[in-house]
């Protein structure tokens, strides 16, 4: 029996250390004005603290980073990848979250550029079994190359993007980023209706991406994005 048990462990395929590896990409454009940044900012930082957001991201030994973007050339991660194996982990990003300084003000939107940006730092992470950046934005992209362009290297790389739409005009911004920006296995947009929603709807945004494979028991291949 014993043998038996030991053929069976050395068979078993070895869990992955990483379920996900999750790139913050937060807007600092023009449109975005102090106020709105520091809600941004806070709203993340609390987001990724509060209790059942913070389960998740240790449960799934998460990696995840930060990025600032704005107009063409003007994008850069700030915090890079970090790897959240307890509390603590967390406390300690959410923390350089709260306190990074804003890099940039008064540029275009540029989504496509900092998609881009993003692509070659899932070749650096741990292997995790998933890829995602997580956009937030309250306008459409009118600078640089087009987000869709990007799309065939974020599909070549296994990247899914979900957004974060902060709508604060008449204009269906949601409906854009579905179709213009959202893209890979499972890609979704979380709205929120105003700045001042924006803490609430982070919340559910990262707790949706961290947890519904999992809850599901299924991980999207990030070649064929068939769930597996």
């Amino acid at each position: 029996m014993k043998g038996l048990l030991t053929s069976l462990m050395l068979c078993a395929p070895a869990a992955s250390a990483c379920d996900i590896a999750l790139m913050l990409a937060v807007d600092v454009s023009g449109s975005v004005d102090g106020r709105e940044y520091r809600i941004q900012m806070d709203g993340l930082a609390a987001a990724l603290t509060d209790s059942s957001v913070m389960g998740a991201l240790v449960a799934s030994q998460a990696q995840i980073a930060l990025m600032q973007w704005t107009g063409t050339g003007r994008q850069t991660v700030v915090i890079n990848w970090t790897k959240i194996t307890n509390t603590d982990d967390v406390h300690a990003f959410a923390f350089e979250v709260e306190t990074v300084p804003r890099i940039w003000r008064d540029f275009s939107t540029a989504i496509g550029e900092a998609l881009a940006l993003a692509v070659p730092y899932f070749a650096i992470v741990d292997d995790c079994d998933r890829f995602v950046i997580d956009i937030s934005g309250d306008g459409i992209s009118n600078e640089g190359q087009a987000p869709r362009a990007v799309w065939p290297d974020l599909e070549a790389a296994g990247v899914t993007v979900n957004a974060m739409v902060i709508q604060d005009t008449g204009f269906d911004l949601t409906e854009w980023f579905e179709s213009h920006v959202i893209t890979g296995a499972g890609a979704f947009a979380v709205t929120a209706n105003s700045f001042d929603e924006y803490p609430e709807q982070i919340i559910r945004k990262l707790y949706r991406e961290l947890t519904t494979p999992i809850s599901l028991g299924l991980i999207p291949n990030r070649t064929t994005g068939e769930l597996r």
